[in-house]
């Protein structure tokens, strides 16, 4: 993530040594190490938190997928049952109406 190498390090540890002091050097560093630790379990906390919405969101559009797909085959059923019961109703007609009428030859 960042590109800091041994040489870096000991600079701002020098740095961190000259303007803090050898006495509170320790302290400074130990309450850094707090606040890093608090930052990467608060980040670690919303990005789980992220996480298990999106998870959530997944899970709710596939509920919403199958409810659809289920509204779907019912409505299929019933139109399937209204035109069973409307050939079930209707006479069945004769052949000759049923086909469409021949041309005569009048030759």
């Amino acid at each position: 993530m960042f590109d800091i190498g041994f040489p870096e390090l000991m600079l701002v540890a020098i740095v961190g040594l000259l303007v803090i002091g050898p006495n509170r050097l320790p302290e400074a560093l130990r309450t850094l190490g707090l606040w890093l630790g608090r930052m990467r379990r608060s980040f670690n906390t919303v990005k789980a938190e992220i996480e298990k919405e999106v998870g959530m969101d997944e899970v709710r559009r596939q509920l919403h997928n199958e409810a659809v797909m289920d509204e779907m085959k019912r409505i299929e059923r019933e139109v399937k049952d209204a035109g069973q019961a409307a050939r079930i109703e209707s006479p069945d007609k004769p052949e000759s109406a049923a086909s469409p009428p021949s041309k005569a030859n009048d030759d």
